[in-house]
């Protein structure tokens, strides 16, 4: 690995050293983001020759196309990729999609990563947890403490303009991806998470990749599909061709109503409606 010129990020990148090199070996959790991705990475050049593997949880809040992405770049490392089947969908807590639900879904992960990890004489696991994650409000970092999971990023004190920086200094493709949570993200808390309502966002979600807006969300509400475009991309959707290919799209999805959500594109709104409206955001 060729040292970065920035004395910052020679310093970050020695951090992340230091972190992950008493793992000795190590299962990342592997979503294929930006994170996992640095993780991984780390782990391949600092720890024993054979001694990483990376572990992706497939279940159907997972994008068919996300799982292939992330099994791609672990064959570009040269790293071994594993497939472990999640069923969180069966857990009451998760499928009630209350405020915790993230803790239930790493609940699930955690346990199949870690019994991946036994299997193949891994001593640790970890995932993509960076510095300026805030725990308190992920309830999938407590699950990743309660399972002893290792969190390098962390621990090395890197948050996401250094994670972008140093996988952008590594040659990662992911260094500039937007992030991706799972599917179950789109549906309002509160409204039970079923797999024909992430049948529903995922099949409209990819009607928006193939028109060539590769940043998106689909809000699940009910017949009405809420559609999160960054604001660039605003004056184009709104198109004639555009626009009605669009609603062509999201309503074959299974939606009867598209709206065109005129804040744009933006992670995390899901949150928006617990903070009451007319809240600061």
């Amino acid at each position: 690995m060729i040292a970065p010129a920035d004395p910052d990020l020679r310093r970050a990148l020695e951090a992340l050293r230091a972190a992950v090199e008493p793992l000795r070996s190590a299962a990342v959790a592997f979503s294929g983001g930006a994170d996992s991705a640095l993780v991984l990475r780390a782990c391949r050049d600092f720890l024993p020759a054979g001694r990483v593997a990376a572990v992706t949880g497939r279940s159907e809040s997972l994008k068919p196309a996300e799982l292939e992405r992330a099994a791609a770049l672990a064959r570009e490392m040269g790293v071994p990729h594993e497939v472990v089947d999640t069923e969180e969908l069966r857990s009451p807590g998760y499928a009630a999609n209350g405020t915790d639900r993230c803790w239930h879904c790493k609940d699930e992960l955690y346990t199949r990563v870690g019994e991946r990890a036994r299997a193949l004489g891994l001593a640790a696991v970890a995932d993509g947890l960076n510095a300026d994650d805030r725990i308190e409000e992920r309830p999938g970092a407590r699950a990743a403490a309660e399972h002893g999971v290792r969190s390098p990023l962390r621990e090395a004190g890197l948050g996401k303009a250094a994670v972008r920086a140093l996988s952008r200094h590594l040659g990662l493709p992911t260094w500039d991806k937007p992030a991706e949570p799972c599917l179950s993200s789109r549906i309002p808390f509160g409204t039970e998470v079923t797999p024909e309502r992430l049948a529903a966002v995922r099949a409209a979600e990819e009607a928006l990749e193939r028109l060539g807006f590769p940043v998106h969300r689909v809000r699940h509400h009910g017949a009405v599909a809420r559609v999160e475009l960054p604001l660039a991309d605003l004056p184009r959707a709104l198109e004639p061709g555009p626009r009605e290919a669009i609603v062509r799209g999201v309503r074959a999805a299974g939606f009867t109503f598209v709206s065109l959500d005129l804040e744009g594109f933006r992670s995390g709104s899901a949150h928006e409606a617990l903070r009451g409206p007319g809240l600061p955001v």
